[in-house]
């Protein structure tokens, strides 16, 4: 699964990996711990240019009865995504991608679970795939939301967890977000497991299994042998965004 990533660029880095022009995000970057419930940002095209905007995490199709239904569609399997009522639709015609620079995974020890950050060996930002949806509330409030497609993992990530993200390679996202494809076959040759020679893993601090805690330390790689075995601190409150929802400002 995914559920927990970072975004430790500067804005001017993700307006040029991602081809968008200087517009004002009211989105402040870089985080180091993006967990579900929070707003995340997304890269849609519009028909006529790639947009960049904010929306939870944690996907509500517009036919739920209930938002609280996000907290359990924070992930999409890519093998049924086409068939499943929640992403059908979705899939076809609302894809999104997902800015980020590494993501979190923690792995069984000895000790307990270690937090590891797996990134792109040279660095730098890729796209996670992404379906988002909006639900509008009995009073008329709208909400956007999204989800992370995953995929069986490659053999890095085998070794830490039985899925992973979609990550699209930059010469496929065009192809994710061309509103013009509303048919999966196209697309599923895309939702497949990134090349494990292009990527590492590294451990870092326990810290990062708390979502109230957001700073560069999290990302620092961390010497096993220097430190106590890792313990499992996933626990704790989603960080509050300022009510129990927020509007997105992608739409």
């Amino acid at each position: 699964m995914c559920g927990r990533y970072t975004i430790t660029v500067t804005l001017e880095e993700l307006m040029a990996r991602f081809d968008l022009d200087g517009s004002h995000i009211p989105y402040h970057i870089p985080k180091y711990n993006v967990a579900p419930g929070q707003m995340v940002l997304a890269v849609i095209h519009d028909g006529s240019r790639r947009r960049i905007g904010e929306l939870k995490w944690g996907l509500v199709p517009e036919w739920s009865q209930d938002e609280g239904m996000g907290s359990k569609m924070i992930n999409a399997r890519a093998e049924t995504a086409a068939d499943k009522p929640a992403y059908r639709v979705p899939l076809r015609r609302r894809r999104c991608l997902i800015p980020a620079d590494g993501f979190y995974e923690w792995k069984r020890t000895a000790g307990g679970k270690q937090p590891l950050r797996i990134t792109l060996k040279h660095g730098g930002l890729f796209a996670m795939a992404g379906l988002y949806d909006t639900w509008t509330s009995p009073e008329g409030r709208k909400v956007s939301t999204c989800t992370v497609l995953t995929t069986a993992p490659n053999r890095l990530v085998a070794d830490i967890h039985d899925r992973m993200p979609v990550i699209l390679r930059p010469e496929d996202e065009g192809l994710w977000l061309n509103r013009g494809v509303r048919e999966p076959e196209p697309l599923l040759p895309l939702l497949r497991a990134y090349d494990a020679e292009e990527m590492e893993a590294y451990p870092v601090s326990p810290l990062v299994g708390s979502v109230r805690n957001d700073s560069p330390e999290l990302v620092a790689r961390i010497d096993l042998n220097a430190s106590p075995g890792g313990t499992d601190s996933r626990g704790g409150e989603p960080t509050k965004t300022g009510g129990p929802i927020q509007q997105s400002w992608l739409f």
